[in-house]
C-alpha cells in the first residue's frame, strides 16, 4: 500500500521529501544539534546587527581526513557591514571622562604658558648668562684706543689712515676691544685664558652683534702675524735677495715684463691666511677691507669666488709674485685643494666667517675638509658669527673643547636704535594682500623723505631692503614693486651680474646717494594720490617714486653684507627663527646708526612671536 501511495506522487515531490529527510538526519548527528532550535520567535533568530555574514553561523563540517585543522578565515564581502542598527563600539573600552580638577589644572597650565615668552617655542640660540655679560663689560673698559694694542706701528698706521679713513673719532668697537688683544696674546683683565689644544693650536670664537666691526677684529691680528712672519721666514728673505739682484741685473726693466720667467715666490699658491665666507658678495666685501690694510702694510691679498672669471681665479692663486691672504668661498677652495693638496700646506691662520652658516649642513662638508687639510700647519683657528645657534654650540664642544669664546654683552640682541613697526595685512585696506602692503610701506617712506627735502635741485635716495622666505617670491615681489613705480630688483642667483653688482655697490657705500630732482616733485605727487595704498593702485605710467631704491632678497643678503647706507628693512615674510630676525634686522642701524624695521603680519603668521621680538627690542634684551 505504501508503495502504491508513493508511486502516485510526482517525481519532484518525492525528491524534495528525500532531501529534507537526509538533512534532518545529518543534523541529528551534529554535536550542536541539541543547541539549535528553528523557532519562529523573534528573539531566537540570528541578529541582523552583525559585522559579517559569518557571525552566528555554525562551524563548517569537516571531512574525515581534516582532523583539528582550523577553518580557513574567509574575508568579509563588500556588503558585510550593511544593515547595522547600532554602532560597533565596545562599552568596556569607552574613554573614561576626565575629572573636573584635571581640566582646571590644564587650563591653569595653558594660561601660564601664554604668559611665558613665545620665542621659547622657536629657541635656537645658545644663552649667555647675565653674569657673563656683566664681566665682559668690565673687561671692555680697559681698552679705549688702538694704541693700547700690541700691534706693529705700520699696522696701526694702516688702521688710522685707510681702514677707518673719514671717521672723526677712531676708537675700537666692543668686539675689537675684546678680540684683538686675545688674538694677539696680549694679557687683559683677570679672566684666565683656556689652555691650548694638544698640538699648540689656538682656537677662538668671535661672537658679536651685526655691524659691530668683526671683520676688522680678525683681520688686524692676522695681518700683524703676517708681517712678523715675513721677518722670520728664511725662504721669503732669500727669495727677496735673489729678486733684488735680478732687478739690478736687468737694469731697471719693469718687473711685470720678466717676473713670469723668474723663479716662483715661496708663497705662490701657498697662502698663509685663509678667510672663508659663504657668498661671493662677502668675498668682495672682505677683500676690499683687507686691501685697505694691504696698501700700507704691503702684503698680497686675492679673492676666489664663482663670480670671478676662472682664469682670473687661477692667476690670483698661482701668481708668480706669491699670495699672502686668500678670501674664498668653501666650495671653490675645497675643489682646488682636491687637485692641489699643497695649497693649504702653509696656512697658519684660518678664519671661518659666518660660522653658523659655514658649519651648517649646506657648507659643512667643504668647510671641514679645508680645516682638516690645514690642521698640520695651523696656529690659529677663528670662528666668527653674529649668532651662536645651539647646534654650533654643541659642535664646538665636541670638536674644539679648548676654544676661547669671545662674546660681546649685546650678543643676540637687536640694538634699541632700530625701531620695529608692525603692519596687520589682514585688515583694510590690504585684505591679506602683502604685496600691496609692501608697496604702501615703501611709498610711505618715500613720501616722508620728500616732505623734508628743501628747494635744492638734488634729493637724497633712501635705500630699502625687503626680505622674503622663499627664493621664488623675490622676483614676484620685485616685479610688483616695479609695476607700482618703485625702483626694485630681485637679488638671487639668476639676477644679471652687472645689475646685482650695481645695486650692492650702492647699498654698501657709505656715501649719500643723490639724484637730480625730477620735473614732478615727489611730495606733490604724493599729495595728489593721498594715501599710498590708493597711489599704488593707480597707473604706473603716471606715478613714480624716484627717491627710493629697493632690493628684494632672501637670507642670502642678510649675512655679513655691510649695508651701511640702509636705514629701512621690510620683512615681507615673518622669519622662521630668531636667528633670521637678528640677521635681517641687522642690515639696518649698523655702526651706531639709527634704523627702522617693518614686519608684515598676515593671518597665518605668528603674531605672538612678533610681539615678543618687538618687546625684547624695546627693552634691549637678547632674543632666545
Amino acid at each position: 500500500m505504501w508503495k502504491t501511495a508513493r508511486d502516485s506522487v510526482c517525481l519532484i515531490c518525492r525528491s524534495a521529501a528525500t532531501t529534507s529527510t537526509s538533512t534532518s538526519a545529518r543534523a541529528s548527528l551534529e554535536p550542536w544539534a541539541g543547541q539549535r532550535t528553528f523557532s519562529t520567535r523573534r528573539e531566537q533568530r540570528p541578529s541582523r546587527m552583525v559585522l559579517s555574514d559569518r557571525v552566528a553561523r555554525p562551524p563548517p563540517v569537516r571531512g574525515p581526513g581534516e582532523g583539528n585543522k582550523k577553518p580557513r578565515n574567509k574575508p568579509d564581502g563588500p556588503w558585510a557591514g550593511m544593515n547595522r542598527r547600532v554602532a560597533n563600539i565596545d562599552p568596556r573600552k569607552a574613554p573614561k571622562p576626565k575629572p573636573v580638577e584635571e581640566d582646571d589644572r590644564r587650563d591653569k597650565r595653558d594660561k601660564k604658558t601664554k604668559g611665558q615668552k613665545a620665542l621659547k617655542m622657536q629657541r635656537a640660540l645658545a644663552t649667555i648668562s647675565y653674569g657673563q655679560r656683566t664681566s665682559i663689560k668690565e673687561r671692555m673698559q680697559e681698552m679705549q684706543s688702538f694704541d693700547q694694542f700690541d700691534l706693529l706701528p705700520v699696522v696701526k698706521e694702516a688702521i688710522a689712515q685707510e681702514a677707518l679713513k673719514g671717521m672723526t673719532e677712531i676708537k675700537p668697537t666692543p668686539v675689537q676691544r675684546l678680540a684683538i688683544p686675545a688674538l694677539l696674546g696680549q694679557p687683559m683683565g683677570k679672566k684666565p685664558r683656556r689652555p691650548k689644544s694638544d698640538n699648540g693650536r689656538e682656537e677662538f670664537l668671535l661672537a658679536a652683534e651685526t655691524g659691530s666691526g668683526k671683520t676688522l677684529a680678525y683681520l688686524v691680528p692676522a695681518v700683524n702675524a703676517l708681517k712678523k712672519g715675513d721677518a722670520d721666514d728664511e725662504l721669503v728673505a732669500s727669495y727677496n735677495e735673489r729678486l733684488a739682484a735680478e732687478k739690478e741685473h736687468r737694469g731697471g726693466a719693469p718687473v711685470s715684463e720678466w717676473i713670469e720667467k723668474f723663479e716662483p715666490h715661496p708663497n705662490t699658491a701657498r697662502p698663509r691666511v685663509v678667510v672663508l665666507v659663504p657668498t661671493a658678495e662677502l668675498v668682495d666685501q672682505v677683500t676690499s677691507v683687507a686691501k685697505k690694510l694691504a696698501h700700507y702694510t704691503k702684503f698680497k691679498v686675492r679673492p676666489l669666488s664663482a663670480s670671478i672669471n676662472p682664469l682670473r681665479n687661477q692667476r690670483n692663486l698661482y701668481s708668480p709674485i706669491g699670495v699672502d691672504m686668500i678670501v674664498s668661498t668653501p666650495h671653490l677652495l675645497a675643489t682646488i685643494a682636491k687637485s692641489d693638496p699643497n695649497v693649504l700646506s702653509r696656512v697658519s691662520h684660518l678664519v671661518i666667517d659666518e660660522a653658523d652658516s659655514l658649519l651648517d649642513r649646506s657648507f659643512s662638508g667643504d668647510t671641514t675638509s679645508i680645516v682638516d687639510r690645514a690642521m698640520p700647519s695651523l696656529k690659529q683657528l677663528i670662528l666668527c658669527s653674529a649668532t651662536i645657534p645651539r647646534r654650533l654650540d654643541t659642535y664646538m664642544e665636541e670638536q674644539f673643547p679648548y676654544i676661547n669664546r669671545i662674546t660681546t654683552p649685546n650678543l643676540h640682541a637687536i640694538p634699541r636704535r632700530v625701531q620695529l613697526g608692525v603692519i596687520d595685512v589682514s585688515k583694510d585696506p590690504y585684505r591679506n594682500n602683502k604685496m600691496l602692503a609692501c608697496a604702501d610701506a615703501i611709498w610711505s617712506i618715500g613720501k616722508e623723505a620728500a616732505k623734508h627735502e628743501g628747494p635744492r635741485d638734488e634729493i637724497d635716495v633712501k635705500r630699502i631692503m625687503v626680505f622674503v622666505n622663499e627664493r621664488e617670491t623675490t622676483q614676484q615681489v620685485a616685479d610688483y614693486l616695479v609695476s607700482k613705480g618703485i625702483d626694485a630688483i630681485a637679488l638671487h642667483r639668476d639676477t644679471e651680474e652687472h645689475r646685482k653688482s650695481e645695486m650692492l655697490a650702492s647699498f654698501t657705500s657709505n656715501e649719500p646717494m643723490k639724484i637730480s630732482k625730477p620735473a614732478e616733485d615727489v611730495a606733490a605727487a604724493a599729495a595728489e594720490g593721498g594715501k599710498a595704498g590708493g597711489a599704488v593702485s593707480s597707473s604706473p605710467t603716471r606715478r613714480h617714486l624716484p627717491n627710493t631704491k629697493v632690493i628684494v632678497a632672501t637670507d642670502l643678503a642678510s649675512r655679513g653684507i655691510d649695508t651701511l647706507a640702509v636705514r629701512f628693512v621690510v620683512l615681507y615674510d615673518v622669519p622662521h627663527t630668531t636667528i633670521d630676525f637678528i640677521h635681517r634686522l641687522g642690515r639696518a642701524g649698523r655702526m651706531n646708526r639709527r634704523g627702522r624695521g617693518i614686519v608684515l603680519v598676515g593671518k597665518d603668521d605668528r603674531r605672538d612671536v612678533v610681539a615678543e621680538v618687538k618687546e625684547s627690542m624695546f627693552m634691549g634684551q637678547a632674543l632666545v
